[in-house]
This record gives structure tokens, sequence and C-alpha cells, in this order.
């Protein structure tokens, strides 16, 4: 089969992309963007409403009820100390917030969708859904599925283009410790938050590397109050925990709980709360299932090594899963630089990607 990727289009939908800034929350400039690229190519373009200001793109062949979803975010986190975001190319490298993740996944799947629509092709039972707050709170995928099902999924978050067809859960933990305010001089006597949470966390740190060592644990946050030449009478930390397949996140988390109480109660934390605000069952998708079946032949044609991994990070594949649809991640670039300062990713990859995504689409 002959492939009908345009490379120079792929580029330059990717260059206007990155340039665009659209972090969670202020994603309607792009959008806008995509809306009108995509309605000049013929296809169904529908504004699916998340917010007051801001919509999902949902983009299919505008027949059929679609089964098979296309899902990239085009949101990217802040900017923060970033002073460019913006396209730059250097060496085949682009660099750039959101490049990896996960703008060119994003470009790579709407060129898919467009040469495929060309060639007369594209099937009827395949959306490409382009959601906004996946950063955040995930609420343009919670909005996409509070309407729609699909039975497969192909996710395209940064994965250097292994396939991931298992997928971590993710427990996310706020604890926070209590202690008294007093003067500095003072900071040896009876309660101390801070030190009553440093030695939990190396607690944690200590159990995560001798008896978890597939959990990734990110201590994310830690902050006190601001209390002058004082003791702090608080001190707040918030935790990621990425754990394997298979194991339970509300199980993981109530183990969890128990391991925190008997490291805190007796400390010099007067009191303590703890708060999971985010628990994620993680997957696994069988490697006889149709779909993987049918990427491993794709590779095949194309002469890629057939690497099946492990995507350790959350994600919408996660809400997809409790909503009864499982996922392959598969995407250009590398998690490994996203949310980074120097962001990149071969734009070769780029172009690879939308040659895997246009071939699974013409033999869906």
């Amino acid at each position: 089969m002959e492939l009908r990727t345009n490379r120079s289009r792929l580029h330059t939908l990717f260059r206007d992309m990155v340039d665009l800034y659209s972090p969670s929350g202020k994603e309607e400039e792009l959008s806008d963007l995509l809306k009108e690229r995509l309605q000049a190519s013929g296809l169904s373009v529908v504004r699916q409403s998340v917010d007051e200001t801001r919509d999902n793109l949902l983009i299919s062949s505008g027949t059929g009820i679609p089964d098979q979803l296309f899902l990239g975010h085009i949101d990217t986190v802040p900017a923060y100390d970033i002073e460019h975001y913006g396209f730059i190319e250097k060496e085949g490298l682009v660099h750039g917030l959101g490049t990896a993740d996960m703008k060119s996944g994003c470009a790579a799947m709407i060129e898919a969708f467009l040469s495929t629509a060309e060639q007369g092709t594209l099937p009827d039972n395949v959306l490409l859904a382009l959601v906004v707050g996946e950063e955040e709170a995930g609420d343009g995928t919670q909005a996409l599925l509070q309407s729609r099902s699909f039975q497969t999924a192909i996710v395209a978050e940064p994965t250097d283009l292994k396939p991931c067809m298992a997928h971590y859960g993710y427990v996310e933990l706020i604890i926070r410790a209590f202690g008294y305010r007093r003067h500095a001089a003072m900071s040896g006597r009876d309660t101390n938050a801070i030190h009553a949470m440093l030695r939990f966390l190396i607690q944690l740190e200590d159990r995560i590397e001798s008896s978890e060592p597939e959990t990734v644990l990110n201590i994310r946050d830690l902050h006190s109050s601001e209390s002058g030449f004082a003791v702090p009478d608080r001190c707040a930390a918030a935790i990621d925990l990425h754990i394997p397949p298979g194991i339970r996140s509300c199980a993981y988390a109530e183990a969890l709980r128990t391991f925190i109480d008997r490291a805190l109660t007796g400390s010099r934390a007067s009191k303590y709360d703890v708060e999971f605000p985010t628990l994620a069952d993680g997957y696994e998708m069988a490697r006889e299932s149709a779909l993987a079946q049918e990427l491993k032949r794709i590779f095949q044609t194309l002469e890629m090594n057939w690497e099946p991994a492990a995507f350790k990070s959350h994600s919408d594949a996660n809400l997809l899963r409790d909503a009864g649809c499982l996922s392959v991640i598969l995407g250009p670039g590398q998690l490994a630089k996203a949310h980074t300062r120097d962001e990149s990713v071969d734009f070769e990859q780029v172009v690879t990607a939308a040659e895997i995504y246009t071939r699974l689409l013409n033999n869906s």
C-alpha cells in the first residue's frame, strides 16, 4: 500500500501548533486554528463543549458510529520559567513546549486523518478526539466519555514509538502535618511539623526502594507555613505514586494510609491529615487482541522493532479504562523530555507516527 502522508503539511501544522501557547484552561486559540484547518479538508468537525470557553474537537468521516478512538490532548503544562516556548528546529530536532507532550502526536494523528480522507479510505467507525485539560483534571476526556463509548483507542502520549499495552495506575497523596508555632530557638522542643514530615518522607522512600522497586515515587511539592523567625506550625507534601498494572489503587491507598498512621502517630506532628485526590487503576491489554496484532503487522511492514512496554505515567487512558475502553499508548517523543525546559522531539519520528496511524486507519 502506497503511503500518501503529506510531510510538508505535517511540518507546517506541527510548527503552528507549537507556536500557539495552550496551557490547560487556555486552549481556545489552538482549538480555533485546528477547527479552521480541518474544516477545509471536508472532514466532519464537531465542537464539544467542556466549559463556557473551552471545547474538544471531534473529527470523523461524518457517517457511522465510531467504536475506535484516536485520542490526543492539545493542552500543555504552563511555561513557568521557560523563556521561549515556541517552535525551534535544529538538526532534525524540534524544540518547544508541548513538542513531545503531545502536540507532535496530535499533529501526526491529524495528518493521518487528512491523508486517509484524501485517499477516500477513512473508515466510518473511527473518531479523532482532540481534547483539552489533560494536564490538569482530564475534564476534556471526561466530557467526551459522558456522551460516547469506544471499544479500543490509540492515545498519542510520548512513548518513543514503543507500543505500550500496559499502563501504570496512579495514586495521588496529599499529606499535612501540624505543630505549634514558637520561637525559632525552641525548635528542638515538642512538636515540629517539618521534622515530622521529613522523617515520614524518608521512611516512605525507604519503603518504596526496599519493597516496591517497580513503583515510581515523586515528591511533587513540599512547603510549610511562612512563620518568620519561628518554628512553622504546618507542613504539606503532594506526592505522586505510579503503581504497576494489577495493583488496585484503592487497596494500595488503604495500605499506604496504615503505613502513614504508623509513621506519624507519636511523631513530632501534633496532628496530621491524609487525602487521596486521585486514584486510578492501571491495566494490561491482551497482546493477542485484534488492535495489538494489527499494530504488530504494521510495525513489521515498516521494519520497526516490536517492543511492547508499559506507560509509567498517569494519562487520559486511565479514564478510558474506567469506561471500558482499553488503549494502546503510542506516540512520538520521549516521556523523559516532557515537561522540561529542553523539551524536544525528532521530526522524523513524527512522520513515522503519522505513517503508523495512517496504516492503522486504512486497516480499520
